[in-house]
């Protein structure tokens, strides 16, 4: 018999427990010595035939577990696989619940009126750079940007002719 299978009786796990084993030992208190031994006899024998089952249920499970094992490894079905397939499942099923459609339609009107004030805010900034491109301001620094250009240009064009002569 293992002691790990059986259950503290002497803790009850709840207020009814503690009720029910307080019962059970006023019963097997008004019991005759010979009652109890024969209880307790019978009682032990049970336990033993309950362990027994579930060391027998726990060697089958293991051995159905190996079986579908060998059978998943010859289908080609991996672990990996399993836990994709899981994890595809429950993604779909998330994605098929009520909360997440209503989370999915919230964000999509914060993602459209988000869109929407950025949509503003680049249109105004567009609006204010065209109006500083036609600026004098731009018009002259434009000028001066390119009548540089154009001396560097010339200028290296002139030292190559004269490297090459």
């Amino acid at each position: 018999m293992e002691d790990h299978n059986t259950a503290n009786l002497s803790e009850p796990a709840s207020p009814a427990a503690s009720v029910a084993s307080a019962e059970i030992a006023a019963e097997f208190a008004a019991l005759t010595v010979e009652e109890k031994e024969q209880r307790r006899a019978e009682w032990t024998q049970e336990l033993a035939r309950v362990e027994e089952e579930i060391n027998t249920l726990r060697t089958v499970l293991a051995s159905k577990t190996r079986h579908a094992s060998d059978l998943k490894r010859k289908l080609g079905i991996t672990v990996w696989k399993e836990v994709t397939d899981d994890m595809n499942q429950g993604i779909k099923n998330l994605k098929e619940s009520t909360v997440y459609q209503r989370t999915e339609s919230v964000l999509k009107s914060t993602g459209e009126k988000t869109a929407s004030v950025f949509g503003s805010i680049t249109s105004g900034i567009s609006s204010k750079l065209s109006q500083m491109k036609n600026s004098e301001s731009m018009r002259s620094i434009e000028a001066s940007v390119g009548s540089a250009y154009e001396n560097v240009k010339a200028f290296s064009s002139l030292v190559r002719w004269r490297s090459r002569s």
